[in-house]
């Protein structure tokens, strides 16, 4: 298992020169203030809750150096499966990082429509009536529920999945957590629009 953990060290610093660069780019783009505060993973997958990758680094790194006092502790059962979680937080972190260009763009087109519907939106707010407003919340928020239903179900399945499908898995539940936190910020934005036409 040491060659094992030289090859993850090995990862984990080509990750954080990665995680660096993509942390200070998302610094100075406008599209990432509309995802910011939004955690980039689930809570199952990581214990960090950040909007930047370093921190998710971080994470991997300490739970690497747990590994080495596991191995020579020869705690292998332990070792073992805190290697696991760290092949499959790496996976993970590598599918982020690889498609925050994809994320950053889609907010970005979501930026472009938010300043075309500045100066709409109070005439919007007063013409969509209330009842429709929480007609739609209450979708969005049955939708969240399916979307956490969903998200807890490939972590059950994950427990008993092969490392492959762990991968796919893990995967699924990245993207599963992009949507959730795209649909609270559908919630919230529902909720103001309500309170907006209590106002009229």
């Amino acid at each position: 298992m040491q060659p094992a953990i030289k090859r993850i060290q090995m990862i984990l610093e080509q990750l954080t020169q990665q995680a660096e660069a993509i942390d200070e780019s998302n610094k100075y783009s406008k599209s990432h203030k509309i995802i910011q505060e939004n955690d980039i993973f689930a809570e199952a997958l990581f214990s960090t809750h950040s909007d930047l990758f370093t921190p998710y680094v971080s994470e991997i790194k300490n739970k690497t150096n747990e590994l080495a006092r596991l191995l020579r502790a020869k705690k292998n059962n332990l070792a073992h499966s805190r290697l696991l979680i760290i092949e499959q937080q790496i996976s993970a972190l590598r599918t982020a990082l690889n498609s925050n260009n994809v994320v950053h763009k889609e907010a970005e087109q979501r930026l472009i429509a938010i300043k075309a519907r500045r100066y709409k939106k109070a005439a919007q707010a007063v013409m969509q009536s209330s009842h429709n407003l929480h007609k739609k919340l209450n979708e969005t928020i049955e939708f969240e529920r399916r979307l956490l239903a969903m998200i807890t179900d490939r972590e059950l399945q994950r427990q008993q999945a092969t490392i492959k499908q762990s991968e796919r898995l893990s995967n699924e539940v990245l993207v599963l957590h992009q949507r959730l936190g795209r649909c609270r910020q559908a919630i919230s934005k529902l909720e103001r629009e309500i309170e907006q036409t209590k106002n009229f």
